[in-house]
């Protein structure tokens, strides 16, 4: 079989597991829908939450970007990673104990307050989003190369499925359909990562080949320095970054993503407060099967790339390059027709390529973008390096179609998990809250079923037509969570003199210098978005942290200055840190 059969093989049986798993555990109620029943076991939501975690970010983007940022490219591990730990220690078990479905629902009770919680609501909407979009995306990129279907069809059938499990099921159908994405995509992750490591380095462990030998003799970190070196980048080793910088897009990551509210919600579909700390556990086990074995998949690919494509004549290229570039997610122009690829220091294009469907690979020509005056020949997308890394490798066309699955599994597990988010906020946080407090519990899990279908249709829609901005977006979304979710929820659970004045000033006064800050460098003058410019030399990537600490002293300060919570609120804050006994989630 080629590629092709192989990938229709095994996605389909993927998907019709991931179908079948969620006839099977169809919601019947308002507990099952939002946090399954409350009666996920922690080894089970370990590998659920590793899921949900792990998007097409992790799976496809993360490894892309460390090769070919080099070590700049720690910051997503170290603050994607980092946040996870930051969640586990400081959120999950509190959040557990407070016994609510969601972030913006704890924030109205702590806080006593409506205002507070609309505040929350539009904050997770608008993170969900964001993220949601991307993994569409991604979703119809993996069909397009691998399926070979326009990528807007990718997206529509990726819709379908996610709109499937996650109406009927809910929290429970995503639930147990993530314990089965997490299983596929780690195997796609990992096997392809074993057999390249063979390949380079003669070890079956990546983490090991990673600072071991190349066949040829020497290491691999130095033979990448070298090679990086003689096209006239940064040694793959050492980081062009102000150090500043890094520590701030860093702690921004961190607390970003651990106020990120599809994970938090995880944790309420344990049955105790201590299955939050184990499953906490389970999880970061499985997520470091993965994120520790990014940074060899990442080597593995810049080394074998370099020496497949670099100096090579066009006709000579292995199939794989013309497969993709066929996608437009790779392309060459030939400046000085001598009909060989010249990969040095440079963009090829002044904007990423767009090509004229049907033309042949070498004859294709630009639409709307202009070749740059420097020697480099080559565009390369970053997202296709693990993607496209077992077709570089030369291996079989079975792993080829399991890192399809793979990639499929991770951007499937985290749109569910976020579309869920949505509905949540919608039907429990604003409907059933404030605008209907009567509303029983049948009518609310229609309501939530019929936001997801919405919120399904609005996430294709952007996957379908994605903003031009969808990349400063992101940031701008991590900003939004570091600058917002984290500082109300920490001083909502250590700081009991914490009061709704407090927490609205804070988080406005955060997002707003964040936003202004990003929306500034990002949209109104990207000209000016230069080290020179920046406050303190931190980027718009970084500047969520600087909104966090803003929020924190906003927070403080007006708290210190306004009337004290009232005293039923001082006395759930301190039993929330003796955490005893299990604590149900409630929905009053």
């Amino acid at each position: 079989m080629d590629v092709q059969a192989w990938t229709y093989l095994i996605v389909g049986l993927t998907f019709a597991l991931y179908i079948g798993i969620a006839i099977w555990a169809k919601a019947g109620s308002t507990k099952e829908f939002y946090v399954a029943g409350a009666g996920v076991p922690p080894l089970a939501n370990g590998m659920a939450t590793a899921a949900d975690w792990m998007s097409a970010a992790s799976f496809i983007s993360m490894a892309g970007l460390i090769s070919f940022m080099g070590y700049d490219g720690s910051i997503y591990l170290m603050g994607w990673t980092g946040g996870y730990v930051l969640l586990a220690l400081l959120l999950a078990p509190y959040l557990r104990k407070f016994g609510k479905f969601t972030v913006p629902d704890f924030v109205g009770d702590r806080y006593y307050s409506n205002a507070a919680r609309t505040v929350a609501v539009i904050c997770a909407i608008f993170v969900s989003f964001t993220y949601v979009a991307g993994q569409m995306r991604g979703v119809g990129v993996v069909f397009s190369r691998f399926l070979e279907v326009p990528i807007n069809i990718g997206i529509l059938i990726g819709m379908g499925i996610v709109f499937f499990y996650a109406v009927l099921g809910g929290m429970k159908g995503i639930t147990y359909t993530q314990v089965a994405q997490y299983c596929v995509l780690i195997f796609a992750y990992m096997v392809p990562a074993i057999f390249i490591a063979l390949q380079i380095t003669n070890t079956p462990i990546p983490q090991l080949g990673f600072g071991s030998e190349v066949a040829g003799g020497g290491y691999l970190l130095d033979k990448l320095d070298g090679l990086h070196e003689q096209l006239g980048f940064t040694a793959y080793t050492d980081g062009s970054k102000p150090m500043i910088d890094v520590f701030f897009i860093t702690f921004a990551l961190m607390v970003g993503t651990a106020g990120l509210p599809h994970v938090i919600v995880r944790f309420f579909t344990v049955p105790k407060v201590r299955d939050a700390r184990v499953s906490a556990g389970w999880a970061l086990v499985f997520i470091a099967l993965l994120y520790t074995t990014a940074p060899a998949v990442a080597a593995f690919a810049r080394y074998n790339l370099i020496n497949t494509v670099s100096n090579t004549q066009y006709a000579e290229l292995p199939s794989w390059f013309k497969t993709w570039e066929g996608t437009g997610l790779i392309a060459w122009a030939d400046k000085n027709d001598d009909g060989a690829v010249q990969y040095v220091n440079g963009k090829a294009f002044a904007g990423k390529p767009a090509f004229a469907e049907g033309q042949g690979a070498q004859g294709q020509r630009l639409i709307s973008n202009e070749l740059t005056d420097n020697d480099n020949e080559l565009y390369i997308d970053r997202d296709i390096m693990v993607l496209a890394n077992p077709e570089i490798a030369n291996l079989p066309d079975w792993v080829i179609a399991l890192v399809a699955a793979g990639g499929l599994a991770a951007a499937l597990s985290t749109a569910a998990g976020l579309l869920l988010v949505i509905s949540t906020s919608v039907a429990h946080d604003l409907i059933k809250k404030q605008v209907n407090p009567d509303l029983n519990e049948k009518s609310e899990v229609m309501i939530a079923r019929i936001s997801v279908a919405a919120a399904v249709l609005i996430a294709g829609y952007f996957g379908i037509n994605p903003p031009g901005f969808v990349a400063q977006v992101v940031a701008f979304a991590f900003g939004l969570a570091a600058s917002s979710f984290f500082p109300v929820i920490i001083m909502g659970i250590f700081y009991k003199r914490m009061n709704k004045e407090g927490a609205i000033a804070g988080m406005l006064s955060g997002i707003g210098f964040t936003a202004a800050y990003i929306i500034y460098f990002k949209f109104i003058n990207p000209a000016a978005n230069t080290p020179d410019n920046w406050f303190m030399g931190i980027s718009p990537e970084g500047i969520g942290t600087v909104g966090m600490i803003i929020n924190f002293i906003v927070s403080f300060i007006v708290a210190k200055i306004s009337p004290a919570p009232p005293e039923d609120i001082q006395e759930l804050v301190d039993s929330l840190r003796y955490p005893k006994g299990a604590g149900e989630a409630s929905m009053h």
